[in-house]
């Protein structure tokens, strides 16, 4: 699976869980850290580990794929999956607003992909 294969399938799943505000960007040509951002929305505590969860186990369960690291999700507020070239963030609607990350990425190219991003 390539990153951006891998970038869309997350987004597809959050979307699937009905993330909101889902955006995924292309970081390739302006950092070496990491190839993609998959950036969501929940409108619960609840839903952003919902949606956490769900991109965890699909990619385990179906892709034989794990992330090198997780943080925050059991918080509700904010859950980081690291995939190494793909890391996903999902955040309660709330947060996202506060740290406005796709604002620092506002010259990345964004990608479509199979889903709901409203």
């Amino acid at each position: 699976m390539t990153t951006r294969t891998l970038a869309k399938r997350i987004a597809e799943i959050a979307s699937e869980k009905k993330a909101v505000d889902i955006l995924v960007l292309d970081l390739r040509k302006l950092t070496s850290f990491t190839d993609f951002f998959v950036i969501c929305s929940g409108t619960s505590d609840r839903q952003v580990q919902a949606i956490a969860r769900a991109i965890h186990d699909s990619l385990k369960h179906d892709h034989k794929v794990m992330p090198l690291g997780e943080e925050g999700m059991d918080s509700g507020h904010w859950a980081l999956l690291d995939y190494g070239d793909v890391v996903t963030h999902v955040f309660y609607h709330e947060d996202r607003d506060h740290y406005q990350l796709e604002k620092l990425w506002f010259d990345a190219p964004r990608v479509a992909f199979k889903g709901v991003t409203a």
